[in-house]
C-alpha cells in the first residue's frame, strides 16, 4: 500500500474516531465520571503512553530553554483549555451542537491570524468568516435545557472558547514545527499540560466509583482515554507526516456529519431545521475560508 494512502487512511480513521467520541464522551459523563475527573484519566494516560515511545522517536529529549515559553502555552491552549472547556461543554450540550461548532475551529484560526499576526483577509475569506459566525451565533442562541436537564448554552459558549482556544494553539505552534517533530512537539504539551489539568480535576477523578462501571461504561472510557485521546493524535501525527495540512485538514467535514448521525440513533437527540441552517452557514463559512492554502501548521482540528 502506497504511503499517501496509509497516510489518508490514518486521518480518515483519527476523524472517525473523533466523530464517535462525541457521543462516547456523552454516555460517561458527568454520570458516572464528572468532566475534569475523565480528563485527568486523559492526561495521565497519554502523556505516560508518549513517554514510552519516546525511543521510537529520534529528535532530542528535552526542548531548547528559548522555547519553553511557547510549549507552555502551546500546552495551555492546546491541552488544558482545549480539553477542560471541551468535556465540560459536551456534558452540558447537545453531541450535534459540540460537532458543528468544532467545525467552526478553521474560522475562527482565520481571525485569531488577522488580529494577532496581522495576516490579510480577502473578501471571499471574510464573507467566510461572517456566515461561520453566524452559523455558531444561532446555534449557540437555541439554548434551552438537554434531558438532563443542563444549560446548553452554557455548554455551546464552553465548547466555542474550546475552539477560540485551540485556533490560538495553531498560531503558537508553528514556529515550533520547524525545529521539533509533532511527536515531540504533543509529548510536552501532554506533559506540560497534566501539571495543571490533574490538580484541577483531582477531585472529581478520586470521586469516581470505577469498580460500580458497567461494561459499556468502562469500554467508553477506555475509548476517550486510549482511542480519542492516544490513538488519534497518533494516526493524526501519521497523516501530517505525509500529506499537506490542506488535505489532511479537509476530512474534519466528516465529524459533525458522523456526530449528528450517531447522536440522533443512539442518544435520541433531535436534528432541527435551526440546527440545518447553522450547520449549513458552518460548511460554507469553512469552505470559503479554506479556499485557498491552508497556512503550515493548520491541519485537522481534535475533537478535543
Amino acid at each position: 500500500m502506497q504511503r499517501n494512502t496509509v497516510a489518508h487512511l490514518c486521518v480518515l480513521t483519527a476523524n472517525v474516531i473523533f466523530a464517535l467520541n462525541f457521543s462516547v464522551v456523552k454516555s460517561v459523563t458527568p454520570d458516572p465520571v464528572g468532566p475534569f475527573g475523565l480528563n485527568v484519566a486523559r492526561a495521565l494516560v497519554t502523556t505516560s503512553l508518549f513517554w514510552l515511545l519516546s525511543p521510537m522517536d529520534r529528535g532530542p529529549l528535552l526542548p531548547e530553554r528559548r522555547d519553553l515559553p511557547r510549549l507552555v502555552l502551546c500546552a495551555l491552549t492546546g491541552v488544558v483549555l482545549n480539553q477542560l472547556l471541551f468535556i465540560k461543554g459536551l456534558s452540558l450540550t447537545h453531541s450535534t451542537h459540540a460537532s458543528l461548532l468544532v467545525l467552526s475551529t478553521p474560522i475562527v484560526i482565520t481571525l485569531v491570524a488577522f488580529v494577532v499576526l496581522r495576516e490579510a483577509v480577502s473578501w471571499t475569506r471574510a464573507l467566510g468568516l461572517s456566515l461561520g459566525i453566524a452559523g455558531a451565533g444561532l446555534l449557540i442562541m437555541e439554548g434551552g435545557r438537554s434531558k438532563e436537564g443542563s444549560d446548553v448554552v452554557t455548554g455551546n459558549i464552553l465548547v466555542l472558547l474550546n475552539a477560540v482556544f485551540y485556533s490560538f494553539y495553531f498560531v503558537f505552534v508553528k514556529p515550533l514545527m520547524s525545529r521539533y517533530s509533532p511527536f515531540q512537539i504533543i509529548r510536552w504539551m501532554f506533559t506540560l499540560g497534566s501539571l495543571v489539568i490533574v490538580p484541577v480535576g483531582w477531585a472529581e477523578f478520586t470521586r469516581v466509583d470505577w469498580s460500580a462501571f458497567t461494561l459499556s461504561q468502562s469500554a467508553a472510557v477506555v475509548f476517550v482515554v486510549l482511542g480519542a485521546t492516544f490513538l488519534a493524535y497518533l494516526l493524526n501525527i501519521h497523516g501530517l507526516r505525509h500529506l499537506n495540512a490542506s488535505a489532511a485538514g479537509s476530512y474534519i467535514y466528516l465529524q459533525p456529519l458522523i456526530a449528528a448521525l450517531v447522536a440522533v440513533l443512539f442518544l435520541d437527540e433531535s436534528f432541527t431545521p435551526l440546527k440545518g441552517l447553522s450547520a449549513l452557514l458552518i460548511f460554507s463559512g469553512v469552505f470559503l475560508v479554506n479556499r485557498r492554502q491552508v497556512a503550515p501548521g493548520e491541519g485537522p482540528s481534535s475533537g478535543g
